[in-house]
């Protein structure tokens, strides 16, 4: 696809990043005087394009709701019938191709769409010099998500991947007080959650005799995907167990979940991974699983295992554990084991708890070592602005746990065992066939 560099664009860009005020011999007049007070001039707004705004999308699109919305862009009408009606002065797209190349002063751009077609559209806008926040998994496979992560890197692109989690309060209790010594040097961590809540272990295709909806084009939502028959068991939800257009439960959750230990245990790639699970299809992610990673802890050099569950499979509840038992019940969480405690963070919740001695402890909140922050997407508007805030997860964070989540689904489907990973050669060393799992494969058409 080619790579439309657009000058007007391009130079708006850069005068968010970099305008300066001459005022020599002048005095500047406050911007409440110009257009009362809480005024924000449209100088000071991203233009902002949404590529699916359905769903989750319509999330997204709230997220970035204080800017300029400029496009918005879904294959299925009445998917986006809501996003549209909240802004009727956007333009509308079906296809993110045409949205990208007719709206010459996109500044940065959401992406909401399902997994497969994340890497297309995110490196797309990239190319064109547009700012990304794109849902996790960043991408589908491996490949896609180092690609994507180098380009940014190289092209100086803001990005942010949609694990809105890592805003949080609770991670950065947890990462503080696991950085404070309060449960000594970390061994061990169990994640887990109550996915899939869609249907998984097919062991075939649908026979796809299905109409399509009037205000659905097919053809785009497939988009890089193999052609096949429209049917009701991939949209608008189910796509996720289909190894073709999601990644499963671990795809789903793991940039949630396993964010928490990597980000505390300044974890980079596993060594090796092992998995185990219901029975493996071609088509479907299985009902449930365990995988285990081994990774060297980049907070002392020690050697961790990070244990994954999903479809029902959990960690034993903690002993001593009295506040938040409902977790086991319903939701997803992380235990990390230490040498003197746990520590238990349930999703989203506002704080971990501390066990010691297999009873539940109170705690003096650590001392601050994060900065907290303004918000997820607020982060990344601020950075898109050039102002102080940082986009936390962006892609050269979220680029190697993207990897290392999807490394889980390759020894899923590689069925081989333990698989040793060479991060650098980014390849299965033992077991060379799993590496066929590596990269995609694109529609004719949809090369990128």
């Amino acid at each position: 696809m080619a790579n439309h560099q657009i000058d007007t664009g391009t130079n708006r860009r850069k005068f968010l990043l970099n305008s300066v005020v001459a005022a020599s011999g002048f005095s500047i007049v406050p911007r409440f005087v110009l257009g009362g007070q809480g005024y924000i001039p449209p100088s000071d707004l991203l233009n902002i394009g949404c590529v699916g705004v359905g769903g989750k999308g319509l999330v997204d699109l709230k997220g970035v709701s204080t800017e300029n919305v400029i496009a918005l862009c879904d294959v299925d009408d009445h998917r986006a019938s809501v996003s549209y009606k909240a802004h009727p002065k956007a333009n509308k797209y079906k296809d993110f191709r045409v949205m990208l190349d007719r709206e010459k002063d996109l500044d940065a751009i959401t992406i909401s769409t399902p997994d497969h077609m994340h890497a297309m559209i995110t490196m797309e806008a990239m190319k064109r010099g547009i700012n990304v926040y794109t849902q996790k998994p960043i991408t589908r496979t491996i490949g896609e998500a180092r690609k994507i992560r180098e380009f940014a890197k190289q092209e100086g692109i803001i990005s942010q991947m949609g694990n809105q989690g890592h805003a949080n309060e609770g991670p950065r209790i947890l990462n503080e007080l696991i950085w404070t010594g309060a449960i000594g040097k970390v061994h061990e961590v169990h994640c887990w959650t109550d996915r899939p809540v869609w249907p998984q272990g097919m062991e075939k295709r649908p026979d796809g005799r299905k109409s399509i909806p009037n205000s659905l084009d097919w053809n785009l939502w497939l988009g890089v995907a193999e052609y096949r028959p429209y049917d009701e068991a991939y949209v608008p939800f189910n796509w996720r167990g289909w190894w073709d257009f999601g990644a499963g439960a671990l795809g789903d959750m793991g940039c949630h979940i396993m964010d928490y230990p990597f980000w505390a245990l300044k974890l980079s790639h596993p060594l090796d991974i092992e998995a185990y699970s219901t029975p493996v299809m071609e088509e479907s992610a299985p009902i449930a699983s365990k995988i285990t990673y081994r990774f060297i802890s980049g907070l002392d050099s020690s050697e961790v295992k990070i244990n994954w569950y999903d479809g029902g499979i959990k960690p034993t509840i903690p002993k001593g554990l009295v506040s938040d038992k409902e977790l086991w019940q319903k939701g997803s969480g992380v235990i990390f084991v230490g040498e003197s405690g746990l520590l238990v963070y349930g999703h989203h919740r506002p704080k971990p708890f501390l066990i010691i001695n297999g009873k539940e402890e109170r705690y003096e909140k650590p001392r601050e070592m994060i900065s907290r922050s303004i918000g997820h997407y607020k982060e990344w508007i601020s950075e898109c602005k050039g102002e102080n805030h940082r986009a936390m997860s962006n892609f050269e964070y979220a680029g190697p746990l993207t990897e290392t989540v999807l490394l889980g689904n390759v020894a899923l489907r590689a069925g081989k065992g333990k698989l040793e990973w060479d991060p650098v050669e980014m390849k299965v060393t033992n077991h060379p066939e799993a590496n066929l799992l590596i990269n995609s494969t694109y529609r004719e058409g949809w090369e990128f």
